[in-house]
């Protein structure tokens, strides 16, 4: 599989060179809006600095009847809010869109306006229901001469999302497709739907996939233990594998049970734990459970932090509080503090429970 970091040239004349490396910012939840609903549009403000990336959602949830009307919404807040920012598109915080899906008759429209709008504020297209490179390659060459036509500066990076039984077949590929693809995120509910799962559950578990114990060799009619499992584990961890390799970030999709925040934080940490940097968020509950599990755990970084401390060069083998650290484990406790230490640069909670600070300092 190519490294698409080694394209070498622009796909038009006049666009961007192409990204060779992709930034690695705070990046826990994507917020999802509607820009075509007013009562979102005015809770931006609020909103937009309480979070990693928002994101103007153009696709699925906005009616076919409000699709020109999202799109011109969210050009409306990116120029507006973004005018006096000098960071990101609101401080830190990141402006990204998701489009109509490409077989759509809004896409094209999505596409060139966003682009010839408010490119300049625009750091990520998410393109849904991707099944192969070449959906990336369309999308690649007509960014590039958009981006030429409007003079941009720095390439537009773009977000597959993985909804079909064929995008997740190709998901390798469709990682290595252009030095633009950003990251991926899982997309539960369109793809069950694909692979004809019997659930109609937007992500997480369900009651019925589960594993059971063997009989009681002595009383058979004794209850056997059972326990639910994720149909969603060997996907993902693939999607994890596939992005790393070539430096692009894996995401967790939409978790559809608003009101249960225990089985959102409990699928959000599954993720984490197997590599995803963040998660999407649905409803403002949800941006505080991605806040909370895609921070690492404190004690965890400090823990990581005193590994370090110990093993500066990272060689040998070590008995720390017990366990045995080499550097393999040493490796490990540098992803933690290295991500501790970038969320914590903006938080100052954060950084006091990571012991970047003193306590009330």
């Amino acid at each position: 599989m190519r490294n698409p970091r080694d394209f070498e040239k622009p796909l038009a004349i006049g666009a961007p060179q192409p990204a060779r490396e992709i930034p690695f910012k705070p990046s826990r939840m994507i917020h999802f809006l509607d820009f075509s609903n007013e009562k979102m549009v005015a809770k931006v403000p609020d909103i937009a600095p309480t979070v990693d990336i928002l994101l103007g959602n153009l696709e699925d949830a906005v009616p076919v009847d409000r699709k020109e009307a999202a799109r011109a919404g969210l050009i409306k807040v990116g120029r507006e809010m973004g005018a006096h920012s000098p960071g990101g598109w609101v401080g830190d915080t990141a402006l990204w869109t998701r489009v109509n899906a490409l077989e759509s008759p809004w896409v094209l429209d999505d596409l060139t306006e966003i682009v010839t709008e408010i490119g300049h504020r625009i750091e990520v297209i998410m393109v849904p229901k991707v099944e192969g490179p070449w959906d990336i390659h369309y999308v690649d060459r007509l960014l590039a001469q958009l981006e030429a036509k409007a003079g941009l500066e720095r390439p537009i990076l773009v977000h597959a999302i993985l909804e079909t039984a064929l995008g997740v077949a190709n998901l390798e590929e469709i990682a290595a497709a252009s030095p633009r693809i950003q990251g991926m995120s899982f997309g539960p509910a369109d793809l069950a739907a694909s692979r004809r799962m019997k659930t109609t559950r937007v992500g997480g578990g369900h009651p019925g996939y589960r594993t059971i114990a063997d009989p009681d060799a002595e009383d058979p009619e004794l209850p056997r233990p059972s326990y639910q499992q994720d149909p969603w584990h060997y996907s993902i961890a693939r999607m994890v594998d596939a992005c790393t390799a070539v430096g692009a970030l894996p995401f967790y999709g939409p978790y559809g049970d608003i009101k249960d925040t225990l089985g959102c934080e409990t699928q959000f940490r599954a993720a984490f734990l197997l590599g995803c940097v963040g998660a999407w968020s649905l409803h403002p509950a949800q941006i505080g459970i991605a806040k909370k599990v895609f921070s690492p755990d404190p004690e965890e970084v400090i823990f990581a932090k005193k590994v370090i401390e110990a093993i500066p060069d990272g060689r040998g083998v070590h008995m720390i509080d017990g366990k045995m650290q080499d550097d393999a484990t040493w490796k490990q406790c540098q992803v933690m503090v290295k991500l501790a230490e970038m969320l914590a640069r903006n938080d100052p909670e954060l950084a006091e429970a990571y012991g970047f600070v003193p306590a009330g300092a």
